[in-house]
């Protein structure tokens, strides 16, 4: 696979049999073992996940807070140093530019965490609406992320360093923490439905720091897990991805993180008198979980039928590895999103009978 980028850990892959492919010209690891028994890992045990291809910006400056809430849906005035926020980037239509975290390390003081395959097209996004009182750094290439995900997560990395990780609440975090020797930025976030940690370090301590890891958990369960575990844990906790769930045609709204869209902030954003719009008048098309009836799995691009009539299409699909099921999201037309509504799905030349279903398809158990 020639000119795809590759992360810091790319030469440690092979020690542990991984599978790579082509991820939007990143060469990362599918799986491992396989994506039934990551899968499984994270939810009963730990996996340990190389994300370093996602992208950092640092936004400083006086303004810093100020530009990000003209750009962003979610309401950054709130946040106290050291906690973080999901949010999205909108075009002035509502369409989704990317959904992105940002920790907040000082009032003049930001890290933004945006999609790898966006990284370009984010930076570029930013830049035009970015004061001269504000400076932005692309730090991608020299950070490394890596995600210890799952039940047994806070009991293996707390074995890696001297700070209590309790202490850190879900969507905090802490900086300088020694882990493994090196320091790193310590946040309790993750992308699986699990509880767990993210781990920003420096690129060259990123192959030392994995290899602890996997040592210090192995009598626990943890294993290395890719991005196919990735994306059925996620797709289960119903997380939406960009490409899928989230396209510049699908607004956050209609993806279903309203939660994350605060339309009557008093800092206007981007696209946000398209997105009241669309709240006050109602949305015309809903995110929802199906299930199939009949055999066959609902991929992505499906579309999906009542009647002949075509009324929206799966967003991602997959027998889940939980609920051994073939279930999917679709983005469908309003008025077939009761829960029951029976629907077909047209896999291939046949429409296979499905019923729209409650979501998430997995809750995490309360301890």
């Amino acid at each position: 696979m020639a000119n795809l980028k590759r992360t810091p850990l790319f030469d440690l892959y092979q020690d542990s049999n991984a599978k790579t492919i082509d991820f939007g010209g990143w060469d990362l690891p599918v799986h491992f073992s396989s994506i039934k028994d990551e899968h499984e890992a994270v939810r009963t045990k730990a996996g340990l996940f190389d994300v370093s291809h996602m992208g950092e910006f640092e936004v400083e400056g006086k303004d810093s807070l100020a530009f990000l809430q003209k750009l962003l849906t979610n309401d950054l005035s709130k946040l106290d140093d050291g906690q973080a926020i999901y949010t999205a980037m909108c075009y002035e239509n509502g369409g989704t530019v990317d959904d992105l975290l940002v920790y907040k390390k000082t009032d003049e003081k930001y890290l933004v965490v945006v999609n790898a395959s966006n990284i370009e097209k984010d930076w570029e996004w930013m830049i035009q609406y970015k004061p001269e009182s504000v400076s932005m750094k692309n730090v991608s290439d020299e950070i490394a992320l890596l995600a210890i995900q799952g039940p047994k997560a806070e009991g293996i990395l707390q074995k890696q360093t001297d700070s209590t990780l309790a202490d850190i609440r879900p969507f905090r975090f802490k900086e300088n923490v020694v882990v493994a020797g090196v320091e790193a930025l310590v946040s309790r976030t993750g992308y699986t439905g699990e509880d767990g940690f993210e781990l920003y370090i420096k690129s060259e301590d990123a192959a030392a720091v994995w290899k602890e890891l996997l040592e210090a958990g192995k009598n626990e369960g943890l294993i290395p897990a890719g991005l196919g575990a990735r994306d059925t844990l996620r797709f289960e906790a119903k997380l939406a991805l960009y490409g899928q769930e989230l396209t510049k045609d699908i607004s956050p709204l209609e993806a279903g993180i309203g939660f994350a869209v605060k339309v009557n902030k008093e800092d206007e954003f981007v696209g946000q008198a398209a997105l009241k719009k669309q709240k006050e008048e109602g949305l015309t098309r809903k995110l929802v979980g199906i299930e199939m009836l009949d055999k066959g799995i609902p991929r992505a691009g499906y579309e999906v039928f009542v009647e002949n009539q075509s009324i929206g299409f799966v967003t991602t699909g997959t027998q889940s590895p939980t609920l051994k099921k073939n279930v999917g999201l679709a983005l469908l037309d309003r008025t077939y999103t009761e829960l029951g509504t029976k629907v077909e799905v047209q896999v291939r030349k046949k429409r296979i009978a499905a019923e729209v279903v409650s979501t998430p398809f997995y809750k995490r158990p309360r301890p």
